[in-house]
């Protein structure tokens, strides 16, 4: 029998007092592993905004995922995990479910444990893929079209890593806050190129800027 943790999330404070959604969720998840022969070894509860991935109840259940505590994740449905676009849900396939782990989700009808499950995680990382790419393309024209005028570039667009640009880029055309972007930089290892913020931090000014110079 699989093990796996479930994870829930409200994305208000009001709806977290109220328990509003979460009975629903919990019901999904303890019914489907009932039917589908899976330990729900814990469920975790979470009660912020998915603007981005770094949330405690997120982090701590990946975490024990990697750990070995259980062989799968299992949500409700796809946006209790992110909400942040197929870019960030590519991340998570990417780190998190790419080997023996496995995503369940009880909407979405994925089960990563069979062959179908791995096909449409592998089909959601790679539109993850392609969307960076693209961005990243869409980034490099604008930059070879403002040199093309002979419009100096910034130190920012010159001095920063073209992946990082394009990381970046592709978090806020999901909609991300800048600050998010930031954290999310810092959370992922890109460095701030030197000179450009103060020692190794991002804020979300340097973002700006940097997203400023590429554009």
């Amino acid at each position: 029998m699989a093990r796996a943790i479930g994870y829930i999330r409200v994305s208000t404070g009001k709806q977290a007092d109220s328990g509003l959604g979460l009975d629903a969720q919990r019901a999904g998840i303890a019914a489907y592993a009932a039917a589908n022969g899976v330990e729900l070894v814990d469920v975790v509860v979470e009660a912020v905004s998915a603007k981005n991935l770094l949330r405690a109840g997120l982090g701590s259940a990946l975490s024990r995922l990697d750990a070995g505590e259980a062989d799968a994740l299992l949500v409700y449905k796809l946006d209790r995990l992110t909400r942040g676009g197929v870019v960030d849900l590519s991340t998570l396939i990417e780190k998190h479910f790419t080997g023996s782990k496995s995503l369940l989700s009880v909407c979405e009808h994925i089960d990563a444990r069979t062959a179908m499950g791995r096909l449409v995680l592998n089909v959601l990382a790679s539109v993850g893929q392609w969307e960076r790419e693209a961005i990243g393309e869409r980034t490099r024209d604008a930059l070879a079209a403002l040199k093309a005028t002979g419009r100096k570039l910034g130190h920012a667009a010159a001095e920063h890593d073209q992946a990082t640009v394009d990381y970046a880029s592709a978090l806020r055309a999901d909609g991300h806050s800048f600050q998010a972007i930031a954290d999310q930089l810092a959370a992922a290892g890109h460095k701030p190129a030197a000179g450009h913020c103060t020692g190794d931090s991002w804020t979300k000014g340097s973002v700006l800027r940097m997203l400023a110079r590429a554009a």
